[in-house]
């Protein structure tokens, strides 16, 4: 039996975070992202709020949300910035491998802080050298005795440069690939870890991205996640797991510009009427408005499968990549719709075509979710 009603309760953490976007996130916006400021102040009100760490399970005082749960939420905070909103949420993608694959010390150690008081963490995974090649990362560590010894470098990675603990990964031996591949957590304070934030991005400027640099980092042998040698599965699982979340990032930044042409068109005047009444600018906004009903449609489609227990890769990636491609569009017609005042900072369509561009990008790219999606066509 198919269904397509959200209950009471989803329906109320959908209000609750469209409310919380409208007077804490669209308010400091334009002024975030000018100045790239990380938006700490907003993460201790969404934390005050119970609108971080969704995923952490109930038993540890987290919410224990699932994917779809989190999708609903994540879609509201992002109609209002997504850069300010990747600071909330980004806290979500670094609990994953630990939920995954972390044993009860590693999750009453590390997600149990992250519902004590505000925390941030980081998934540190991308390298200058290895973004969607995954299994080419440089980052390498070897056993001495009861401890690990890391040496690398990790970028582009989300609060990078203000985490409070890392999910790291790194190869024994590069030769093995992906077979190589480890998972790690530990605090972020440690001798031998250096880090610094990335200025001068296209969009998402409010969010920290950060360069981080492990010159022989020692950590415990406990600080491994899972078993030696299955990172890259605890890596791969946690993207089928967020892509959903990526889709939902997508829908409310297209669903912002979709209501600021609606509203724009129908104040601005050509040619003695409004805009709107002109039928090529109603046709891109149809556009629009179809393109983010079926994102909706794959994303809580991907989110729904993954809270039963499925795994599904395929599905996801249908998610982030439609979704992805389909936000570009809107947000570049949005601009093309406000015309030349669409190009001006003034107005909030150019900023809202910027952060949407990073959507295509992280987490797997569109061509590299079209590479899952054909394996998977392909498989059998």
């Amino acid at each position: 039996m198919l269904g397509f009603e959200l209950t009471d309760e989803q329906r109320e953490l959908k209000e609750l975070a469209r409310k919380f976007a409208e007077q804490e996130i669209i308010p400091r916006a334009r002024e975030y992202d000018d100045k790239e400021i990380f938006p700490r102040d907003v993460c201790e009100k969404a934390f005050a709020a119970g609108l971080m760490n969704f995923g952490v399970p109930k038993e540890l005082g987290g919410p224990g949300l699932g994917v779809l749960d989190t999708s609903l939420i994540v879609e509201e905070l992002n109609y209002g910035c997504a850069g300010i909103s990747n600071a909330v949420g980004a806290n979500d993608l670094a609990t994953l491998p630990v939920l995954i694959a972390g044993n009860d010390e590693q999750k009453k150690t590390y997600l149990g802080q992250l519902v004590e008081r505000l925390t941030f963490c980081a998934f540190a995974i991308t390298e200058p050298g290895a973004g969607s090649d995954v299994a080419a990362m440089s980052t390498t560590y070897r056993r001495e005795g009861d401890e690990f010894v890391l040496n690398g470098t990790k970028h582009f990675i989300s609060n990078g440069s203000v985490a409070d603990w890392y999910v790291t990964f790194a190869t024994s031996d590069k030769r093995l690939k992906h077979k190589g591949i480890s998972c790690f957590v530990f605090p972020a304070n440690l001798p031998g870890i250096t880090r610094r934030r990335m200025h001068g991005k296209l969009g998402q400027r409010a969010a920290d991205t950060g360069e981080i640099y492990y010159e022989d980092l020692r950590i415990p042998a406990s600080a491994m996640v899972g078993r030696e040698g299955e990172g890259f599965k605890y890596a791969m699982g946690t993207f089928d797991r967020s892509r959903p979340e990526i889709g939902a990032i997508a829908i409310g930044i297209a669903q912002r510009a979709l209501d600021e042409c609606l509203k724009y068109s129908r104040q601005r005047n050509a040619f003695g009427q409004p805009i709107a009444n002109f039928q090529a600018i109603q046709f891109m906004m149809a556009d629009m408005a179809i393109e983010i009903e079926a994102s909706r449609l794959l994303t809580y489609k991907a989110a729904w499968l993954v809270d039963r227990g499925e795994s599904p890769n395929v599905i996801s990636s249908y998610s982030k990549a439609f979704s992805a491609d389909a936000c570009m569009r809107i947000t570049t017609n949005a601009v093309q719709i406000f015309g030349g005042y669409g190009y001006m900072k003034e107005y909030p369509v150019e900023k809202l075509m910027r952060d949407a561009k990073l959507l295509q990008i992280y987490e797997g790219t569109s061509q590299i979710q079209r590479v899952v999606i054909a394996r998977g066509l392909l498989k059998d």
